[in-house]
């Protein structure tokens, strides 16, 4: 089955959370309003690494990002330092490279063997085609978190 369509879907809210960001300096990206538990860069971070997870661990293979990466923005985790704009603007460039990749391995077939997993959303995710419908709640809701942070700190 292809799923062309829901990859451009994911792709376009990619690019839509990056004008989102646009324009914001180092001070800007770390700061955690009141009332959140975490900061922008925060969730980009987080965004980039639970697709990650969500693709290629939970099917067992090997993500793009490390090991480091996926443990400073995994689900539960707050921003322990500030990032600095280079890594910020390093986690942007995966940002729609990583959809791109995972269009390309499912195409080719990748993720074949999917280990089942329930989301913290209450889903449960039983195979590859699930995790590309899924990806969409979860970026469009870390979308809108970061839209109400930018109002707040702007």
């Amino acid at each position: 089955m292809k799923l062309n369509f829901a990859f451009e879907v994911n792709r376009q809210t990619r690019k839509n959370i990056l004008r989102t960001v646009e324009g914001l300096n180092e001070e800007q990206i770390n700061i955690i309003p009141e009332g959140f538990k975490n900061n922008i860069a925060w969730n980009l971070g987080h965004i980039l690494i639970t697709h990650q997870m969500l693709f290629y661990l939970m099917s067992g293979n090997k993500p793009q990002v490390s090991e480091e990466l996926i443990e400073r923005y995994r689900k539960g985790s707050s921003p322990t330092d500030k990032i600095s704009l280079i890594e910020f603007e390093e986690i942007k460039k995966g940002f729609v490279n990583s959809i791109d990749k995972a269009e390309e391995d499912y195409n080719n077939g990748l993720f074949a063997g999917y280990k089942p997993y329930k989301t913290s959303y209450g889903i449960d995710i039983n195979s590859i085609e699930d995790v590309i419908e899924f990806i969409f709640a979860h970026d469009a809701f870390h979308w809108g978190v970061i839209a109400a942070m930018r109002k707040v700190i702007s």
